[in-house]
């Protein structure tokens, strides 16, 4: 998922948008002695020095930061002369670049690479930038400049982005609360001030969670059915974690789905899926329980004292969907054709079990097994058969030769460039001419100091500056499968599509071209799935596949007979995948439809909502409640869980395109690349995809994809 830092999500004004500094030195007087944030970052690219970069360096700065950016909006308030665009839409769009250059390194590796001294900082910081956030938004002053150049926009003559960067600050002051009365901002603003340190508990309480969590293996005979990989993988971490001589098992993705997927005892798979959907809701310190109840009482508060009747309602106005009933529609439309194929798949599972000569009935934990086995049973394909093609350096080359064959940009290693952990590794991005386009980190490997997933971030955004442009630092992280023993990190197929789906967030990033920050990053959550959702159409195909799909052993190409076993697959699980996604896109959208939030039973709700759209048992919710960090750890995705099918629905129809044509016809590719791409949040997304297909998409295309053209194969 593209995940815009924490404090672009929270914290940080919208229309400052995360800005990239521009290299320059500060005046004498404000200068910070030897605090690397106010100094000349004397690095390539002006990218940010992490070697020199230490704790005790943020708060000094961020407070500096912050009476910095304070400074510049009061000058813009004080000017005498007449509010315009340049002297205050523009001057907003750059004010706040020292704020927005450690904002983004603090809160990125706050997400990459924490640690307890940092945790105690954001405890400090987040309350201090929600009420710098407020004073800004809530400064009526300022807001007075920025509605006398909205109510005469059409008088302005102003291209398409300055058209689009206005509506969204002024829609950034009205909805911060500049509207409303005294005694409402003052309530909005403790009401900001609570909700920005719940989501930040939520989160931290869920990645103590993940770490806590630990099965240690001492028989053997406990290991039953577990590929050599996963057990030495678990010899590893035993070893880490002071269990010489035994296995131990946690709840990080490469661990959790291996052990879930192929251990044969099922008591002990019930214990590794019970650690899992069990975090948050344990009654214990780690609870999240009472910080979502908190949290919804305090979004319900703010919609309605911000005159909306629901925080659907007040989210989904700046979202392409525009309001819960077309979000509902089609989440409805999508069930109904999933919702039959997944019942029909739990029917095999069971006859499989019933085969085996066994007579309990499938539960939870029990579906990635059989799952796997009715795979390698249907279709002769086993994921143990695929790893070894998938060796993670060769499949982050084929996604750079797909980008290179669509787009005609090259990717160069650099190790002249400072990188926040020694895991990470960094490219130049560069046109076809060699002339730079920006920095690409990725950094792939599980670890304590890491929250658990895949996002895409940036420590600066795409802009221009007095016709400069200036070059984006992005950067992918993941949680995937790691080197054991003399093996290198060997893949699954899903964390294949993972890493083409994060690439594709960077390439939108990376080929962003226009002129204001906010416009490079104000990007709607149900559109900004979909450069990373089409790009995983690339990871799938055959032409592709053979590309950068090579044994890690003898560099032999993937033969055709697995590219045709996984061919035939596509459409295996594919009603669990897409049921247990969308289970979690209702349980969002009804925790935001609530009006009121007194009494609040968490576990409650949530049963009644998955009960309401006839969830079957054997599955559960990709996200429970209480552990649901997309949508209770921060605010981009509440009442946005959806953006995904939203924008599966969009990726399924702009690929046909592709297909059409070819998968790398270049007249295709520059059109996707200057019509999506670049374009970032400067126009209307709608208008974007119709500039580029030619019409509105249509759902039938990711129903055929899915295998759900009516609920029939």
């Amino acid at each position: 998922m593209k995940v815009y830092s924490l404090v672009c999500a929270v914290f940080v004004l919208t229309f400052t948008a995360c800005t990239q500094q521009v290299k320059t030195t500060p005046p004498p007087e404000e200068k910070m002695a030897a605090n690397p944030f106010f100094e000349e970052y004397a690095t390539p690219f002006d990218a940010p020095p992490f070697d020199r970069i230490k704790n005790e360096h943020y708060l000094p700065a961020f407070e500096k930061a912050m009476e910095l950016h304070s400074r510049q909006v009061a000058e813009i308030v004080g000017r005498s002369e007449a509010p315009t665009f340049e002297n205050t839409v523009e001057a907003l769009d750059r004010a706040g670049e020292p704020l927005t250059r450690v904002a983004r390194t603090f809160f990125g590796l706050m997400s990459a690479d924490t640690n307890d001294e940092m945790q105690k900082i954001a405890q400090k910081l987040v309350p201090r930038l929600s009420k710098h956030k407020d004073d800004i938004l809530l400064n009526q002053d300022l807001f007075k400049r920025v509605k006398v150049i909205y109510e005469k926009k059409d008088e302005l003559k102003l291209n398409v982005e300055q058209s689009t960067l206005l509506q969204e600050l002024y829609l950034d002051f009205v909805r911060g609360g500049a509207d409303l009365d005294d005694q409402s901002k003052v309530r909005l603003r403790e009401i900001n001030k609570q909700l920005s340190l719940l989501n930040l508990k939520f989160r931290e309480n869920i990645l103590k969670e993940n770490n806590k969590f630990e099965i240690v293996l001492e028989k053997k005979e406990d290991l039953a059915g577990l590929p050599e990989r996963v057990v030495a993988a678990a010899t590893k971490a035993a070893k880490e974690r002071g269990h010489e001589g035994k296995w131990v098992f946690t709840l990080h993705k490469p661990s959790l789905i291996p052990f879930l997927q192929f251990s044969s005892r099922r008591e002990l798979r019930e214990k590794m899926f019970s650690g899992y959907i069990s975090r948050g809701n344990n009654g214990d310190e780690l609870d999240n329980k009472e910080n979502l109840k908190k949290i919804i009482a305090l979004r319900v508060e703010k919609a309605k004292l911000l005159g909306y009747k629901t925080y659907a309602d007040f989210q989904l106005v700046r979202r392409m969907a525009k309001n819960p009933k077309n979000v509902y529609k089609l989440l409805d439309q999508v069930w109904k054709a999933a919702l039959p194929v997944a019942k029909r798949e739990a029917e095999e599972l069971q006859a499989l079990i019933k085969k085996e000569g066994q007579d309990f009935k499938l539960q939870p934990w029990d579906w990635w097994y059989y799952a796997e086995k009715l795979r390698k049973a249907k279709y002769d394909l086993d994921e143990n058969e695929l790893r070894p093609y998938f060796k993670l350096e060769n499949v982050l080359n084929g996604a750079f030769e797909v980008a290179t064959k669509l787009y005609g940009i090259q990717f160069k290693e650099r190790d002249d460039i400072p990188k926040y952990h020694k895991d990470v590794r960094t490219f130049e991005v560069q046109e076809k001419d060699g002339s730079h386009i920006g920095i690409f980190y990725v950094d792939y490997f599980p670890r304590a100091s890491k929250r658990g997933g895949a996002w895409c971030g940036g420590y600066r955004e795409q802009s221009r500056r007095e016709g400069k442009k200036i070059t984006p630092l992005i950067v992918n992280v993941g949680n995937f499968s790691m080197p054991t023993g003399d093996k290198p990190a060997l893949l699954s197929f899903e964390e294949v599509e993972t890493l083409f789906h994060e690439f594709g967030h960077a390439l939108h990033a990376l080929l962003a071209d226009t002129t204001y920050a906010g416009s490079s990053d104000n990007i709607k959550v149900d559109f900004v799935e979909l450069p990373s959702q089409i790009m995983e159409n690339w990871a799938s195909e055959p032409e592709v596949l053979k590309m950068y799909a090579k044994h890690y052993q003898t560099n032999e190409p993937i033969p055709d007979q697995l590219i045709e076993k996984l061919e035939k697959s596509r459409y295996f699980n594919q009603g669990f995948v897409t049921v247990e996604y969308l289970a979690a896109c209702f349980l969002d959208m009804d925790w935001h439809m609530l009006d009121q939030a007194e009494k609040l039973d968490v576990v409650g709700f949530e049963t009644k909502s998955l009960d309401k759209i006839g969830l079957i048992p054997e599955i559960v919710v990709r996200y429970k409640s209480h552990y649901f960090a997309h949508i209770f750890s921060g605010d981009y995705y509440s009442a946005g869980y959806y953006s995904y099918v939203w924008a599966q629905v969009l990726d399924a129809d702009a690929f046909e395109a592709f297909k059409e044509t070819g998968l790398f016809d270049q007249k295709t590719a520059e059109s996707f690349r200057k019509n999506i791409l670049s374009r970032g949040g400067a126009e209307d997304p709608m208008t974007l995809y119709k500039r580029f297909r030619g019409a509105e998409p249509e759902i039938e295309p990711l129903l055929k994809r899915k295998g759900m053209n009516g609920g029939k194969k």
